[in-house]
């Protein structure tokens, strides 16, 4: 069963839809409770991060960037990266290629 349009957790307090997975872009939705982590990770997928709501720290490879409503973080691929909520937060996530290990068909 696809989970294209379904909501899931992910970490504790934090929350993903996969909006849409066409040809080579991917759309997700992320929304964080207040002190909530988005884990330490890297893909080789490229990523941008808009922020809906809210005020999100990135660490993207060892530098901390804060961003807030309106503002964009981008990714590199294979750049190690992770995310904390500073208050009640949404991002709204592009990767390309296709994060095909979130995606189920």
């Amino acid at each position: 069963m696809s989970n294209i349009g379904v909501w899931e957790a992910a970490e504790p307090g934090v929350t993903r839809c996969i909006l849409k997975a066409e040809v080579g872009l991917m759309m997700m939705e992320v929304h964080f409770e207040p002190g909530a982590i988005g884990y330490q990770h890297s893909h080789v997928h490229e990523q941008m991060s808009y922020c809906l709501k809210g005020k999100i720290e990135f660490t993207i490879d060892g530098e901390v960037t804060v961003i807030t409503q309106g503002q964009t973080a981008y990714i590199p691929s294979g750049a190690k990266h992770g995310v904390t909520a500073l208050e009640e937060s949404a991002l709204l996530d592009v990767f390309t290629p296709i994060r095909e290990d979130l995606v189920k068909r």
